[in-house]
Formats: structure tokens, C-alpha cells, sequence
């Protein structure tokens, strides 16, 4: 159940990520339950849940973790020819600020554990298909089960500040250059934490 009390607003050491994290997973962006943007209002990019058996990672925890997503696209959601620059983008795609959940959905009863990544960036396209190279920073919270959508929904807007201010932080906003975010395609390097 979601404790009462007030949330720290920023997760993680202020000197970088400690072991397990950064934790690098990675995969095409699917299809999830439609509920992110239709029902919460927050739009999520889903990768397959067997991302996290590859690389030892299927014991991570459910919960809430903040991070990096290096997708494929371009801002605005449109797949990214190779090779163009701009603000934000690489040469392979873009780089933003993420928060993301693997678990069980309580509130929603789901029967599977999911990853629903939710990219801290307004996008004008869907960009099913595209690959999503995630760097894991760190952990925010334990999944819990809530009482209301809003409820839900107000945690969810929390998570998203945490993230941002945990982001910031000069340790952490130095992992957005690591290459491996923009490398599409790469085998050998997938789903294993970072040295």
C-alpha cells in the first residue's frame, strides 16, 4: 500500500549511480496495454518484458526507476534517417530523460509483469517498432497497489519530478552522452549493467 507520508524528491546518491546501476536494457518499442496515454494521461514506450531475462536482469525489482532512453527517432516521433544532427539528437536518434516501471500493475490486476517506459518528452507520433536503448540510473520506489486512478496518477506525476531532479544532478546528466544509448542495432551489449 502507498505510504502517507511525503517523498523524498530526489533518488540515488548524490555521487552517481552505485552497483547494480547503471543497468543498460534494450529493445523494440511494443504495443502495451493502451492504458498510459488513454487512461493515466502519461504515454508510455513498452519493450518486451524478456529484455530482462538477457544479461542476468530478471531478478530487478518491481518498482519505479529513473534513468536515460536513447530511441531510434527523431524529436518528434518519426523514425531517424541515419546520420543527421540536431539539438537532442545523435546521429542515430535522440536522447531524454525517463521513468519507468517493471512490475505487475496492481491496481490493474495484470497477470504478466510488464516494462512501460514513460520518455519525458511530448512526441507527435506513436514509434511502435523502433529500438530503445535504456540506461538505468537508479531506483525511486517499490510498486504499490492504490486505492484511486488519482491516487495512482498523483504518485506517477511524483515519480516524474524525482526523476527529473535526480537527472540533473551532474553525475547523472553526464551518463546521457554514454554511447551505448545511440548504438542501434548492437549485439553483445544488451541488458547487462554498465562497468
Amino acid at each position: 500500500m502507498r505510504p502517507s507520508a511525503p517523498r523524498p524528491l530526489v533518488a540515488g546518491p548524490s555521487t552517481g549511480p552505485e552497483r547494480p546501476f547503471p543497468i543498460r536494457l534494450s529493445g523494440p518499442i511494443v504495443k502495451g496495454f493502451g492504458r498510459g496515454s488513454a487512461d493515466l494521461g502519461i504515454p508510455t514506450a513498452n519493450i518486451p518484458l524478456a529484455g530482462l531475462s538477457v544479461g542476468g536482469n530478471e531478478d530487478v525489482e518491481s518498482g519505479v526507476y529513473y534513468g536515460w532512453a536513447g530511441v531510434d527517432i527523431d524529436d518528434t516521433g518519426l523514425r531517424k534517417e541515419r546520420g543527421g544532427e540536431g539539438e537532442g539528437r545523435g546521429p542515430g536518434g535522440g536522447v531524454w530523460e525517463m521513468v519507468m516501471s517493471i512490475g505487475w500493475n496492481p491496481y490493474y490486476k495484470n497477470e504478466v509483469r510488464s516494462v512501460e517506459v514513460h520518455i519525458m518528452h511530448a512526441f507527435h507520433h506513436d514509434f511502435y517498432g523502433a529500438r530503445m536503448n535504456l540506461l538505468i540510473c537508479g531506483f525511486i520506489r517499490p510498486e504499490y497497489d492504490y486505492v484511486s486512478k488519482e491516487s495512482l496518477i498523483e504518485d506517477i506525476n511524483v515519480d516524474i519530478e524525482v526523476a527529473k531532479r535526480s537527472l540533473e544532478r551532474e553525475p547523472y546528466l553526464n551518463l546521457k552522452g554514454e554511447k551505448y544509448l545511440l548504438e542501434f542495432g548492437v549485439e553483445g551489449h544488451e541488458n547487462e549493467v554498465a562497468s
